[in-house]
């Protein structure tokens, strides 16, 4: 084995959200002699193609909404240009990178050392770093944790399904395609594919079953499908993917063969952007996990219980790269948490992250939230005669000066449980529903009954104020 060349307390392999969250509270707080090693831009994914760059692209495409329907208002507006979408990529690029630098300030205010490079176990203690320029470096810690994430899957059994982008792609796209498909019904595919439509785009999304959004409340899933449908956005459903091939003459573009619903003996499309939804993979690759002897599930996670503890002692994970709650805040707060658990002292031995009542939205148009169970997890747990759900359909006053058809819907479905009616579930859909939810989010984590909503006063005129006043 090549000679240490480093030592240290706390390795850690991945520098997205959850790693640089235990990385800086270990070193920072609590002193521990740190090293962080990322092979690709600090931020992970969170901050380089996913929440960050997803959300300015998002209010990119509200405000076209918004641009649309101001002549409701009484508003005139003249386009004299179309939308300039390589300056906002550009500009979002910038963004990025800025935060980039930030994350980099941090490590170093908080001594950590900082690495860029492909980290490999060698056994449980030591991990070989090869650096850009491609030295090694030959590290032996006391605890090491794996935070690398995961990244977008491809399918390997269609005939050109390179052709495609993924997510990740999405972020490197100079000009906006004039059409393009989506593959995959979860919240990315959703999510991309009400931005593209908004931005200007022709935007198919291909589903497998009838409803995208399937781990959503059924009020969610069937009221976004109409509503996509509703603004033009073009779904085919029951569909699969033959092929993709190249179109002659037409540099770009590309022909996917496929079947759906409405064409169940085949029939074509010619796009010049095909984006893969279909979920995501752990980042393992070349990781030495068997070397050191960390349990991976059949998917490739790495096994880990609700202490970030893997099958060997001293080596944590968290965040994607273990598949249990995909989120950017969770890995944060359990990073947060192992760091305090490990260094912070025997007032921490027992702090782990708590997988329950997690809130999570999705940024369609219009916003989706969610925390808790949905009606038929609740069912299923309880019992139906245990289940009480309080539910209601409006229109956001808002959409008051819209003509019927331009009026988007608000959904909100509250599922209780038992005579106490403690809320165990709140599914919302409309505009808003991202920054209302953090609130109400609180409530439900505390436990809140019913009758505390019904307890609250109302917020008038408002969306919210429905939460409270519901029959």
């Amino acid at each position: 084995m090549a000679p240490i060349s480093k030592e240290c307390d706390f390795l850690v392999i991945g520098c997205g959200s959850g790693g640089l969250a235990c990385a800086r509270r270990a070193s920072g707080q609590w002193g521990a002699k740190t090293i962080a090693v990322e092979s690709k831009r600090l931020g992970g994914t969170c901050v380089n193609v996913g929440c960050v760059p997803k959300k300015v692209t998002w209010n990119a495409a509200a405000i076209a909404e918004t641009l649309h329907e101001a002549a409701s208002y009484g508003f005139q507006i003249k386009e004299t240009a179309p939308f300039d979408f390589k300056t906002f990529k550009h500009k979002r690029d910038d963004y990025v990178h800025r935060l980039n630098n930030i994350y980099a300030r941090n490590l170093s205010k908080d001594n950590v050392e900082y690495l860029h490079g492909r980290a490999h176990l060698l056994d449980k203690n030591s991990v070989q770093v090869t650096l850009d320029n491609g030295t090694r470096e030959t590290i032996r810690a006391k605890n090491i944790l794996i935070a690398t994430g995961g990244h977008p899957s491809v399918p390997k059994n269609i005939p050109g399904a390179e052709l495609g982008i993924t997510s990740d792609g999405f972020f490197d796209l100079e000009t906006l395609p004039k059409r393009v498909a989506l593959v995959g019904a979860g919240y990315i595919a959703v999510e991309m594919a009400g931005m593209f439509h908004h931005l200007g785009s022709e935007t198919h999304l291909f589903i497998r079953q009838e409803t995208f959004l399937r781990t959503f409340d059924p009020m969610i899933q069937e009221s976004i499908v109409d509503e996509y449908e509703r603004q033009g956005i073009i779904i085919h459903r029951n569909s699969a993917q033959q092929k993709i091939e190249k179109l002659d003459g037409q540099p770009g573009w590309m022909r996917m063969h496929y079947t759906d619903k409405t064409a169940p003996d085949g029939s074509t499309i010619d796009l010049d952007c095909l984006l893969w939804a279909i979920g995501r993979s752990p980042e393992v690759e070349d990781l030495g996990l068997d070397k050191a002897g960390v349990k991976q599930d059949e998917r490739g996670h790495v096994v880990a219980d609700d202490y970030q503890n893997t099958s060997v002692d001293n080596i944590y994970a968290l965040g994607d790269v273990c598949g249990k709650v995909e989120l950017t805040p969770v890995a944060i707060a359990a990073g947060r948490l192992l760091g305090n658990r490990l260094f912070g002292g025997p007032e921490f031995k027992d702090a782990k992250m708590d997988y329950e009542n997690v809130p999570s939205v999705v940024f369609a148009h219009p916003e989706v939230g969610s925390i808790g169970l949905s009606e038929p997890d609740a069912v299923a747990k309880y019992g139906r005669e245990n289940v009480k759900v309080y539910r209601t359909s409006f229109t956001a006053m808002y959409y008051a000066m819209m003509d019927p058809t331009e009026k988007a819907p608000t959904k909100y479905k509250v599922v209780c449980q038992g005579t106490d009616e403690k809320v165990v579930g709140m599914h919302i859909l409309g505009a808003g529903s991202s920054e209302m939810l953090q609130g109400f989010g609180v409530a439900v984590k505390m436990g809140c009954r019913k009758r505390d909503l019904d307890s609250c006063v109302a917020i008038h005129p408002t969306s919210a104020e429905e939460l409270v006043t519901m029959k």
